[in-house]
């Protein structure tokens, strides 16, 4: 089923997520429908948090394209993109290499806002699937990014809070007409 999509500034966004300490049918019909949901958006990824769940639960696509990364890791061994796609995780950890990229990011809570977001270039994620399983997940390029992204979502950070200052000051009017509720 998919869901609505909470928007900037409902106050779930800014919500730290349980943790998930039990995979029940919830959390399951959850995962499914956010796949769905994030499909139906066009996203490359959506968390708990954006439709209205403030629990460690996030999924990630960019199976469309297929270069996207120029390394993904897991669990030690190199490992083709398609083969972890979708990724559907809860309770992350990461780690960050030293390296930092900015590139232009979007988010489905923030509609039609784009902008420049610095971040780590490599991440080492360590995930639990849904069947209990543990991963660690070495990559760069837009799977690190949407990593970054919706595991910032499951700490109650947005994309927002990476901007510059300068870049933050050039949306003001925006962000408070989406406050205010007029964008």
């Amino acid at each position: 089923m998919v869901r609505k999509i909470v928007l900037y500034p409902d106050p779930v966004l800014r919500e730290k997520g349980r943790l998930v300490t039990e995979v029940t049918p919830e959390i399951l019909t959850l995962a499914v429908d956010m796949l769905e949901t994030m499909r139906d958006a066009r996203g490359v990824g959506l968390a708990a948090q954006q439709v209205g769940e403030a629990v460690q639960l996030a999924v990630v696509d960019v199976s469309h394209d297929e270069e996207c990364i120029n390394f993904l890791k897991v669990n030690g061994e190199d490992r083709p993109l398609a083969s972890i796609m979708p990724l559907v995780f809860i309770n992350p950890v990461l780690e960050f290499g030293k390296r930092k990229e900015t590139d232009i990011e979007g988010c489905l809570s923030f509609p039609d806002l784009r902008a420049d977001v610095t971040r780590p270039g490599t991440v080492k994620a360590h995930l639990q699937t849904l069947e209990g399983k543990k991963l660690v997940i070495e990559t760069d390029g837009l799977l690190c990014r949407a990593i970054q992204h919706e595991v910032d979502h499951l700490m109650g950070k947005l994309f927002i809070d990476r901007m510059s200052t300068a870049k933050r000051m050039s949306l003001k009017r925006i962000l408070e007409d989406m406050r205010e509720g007029r964008y």
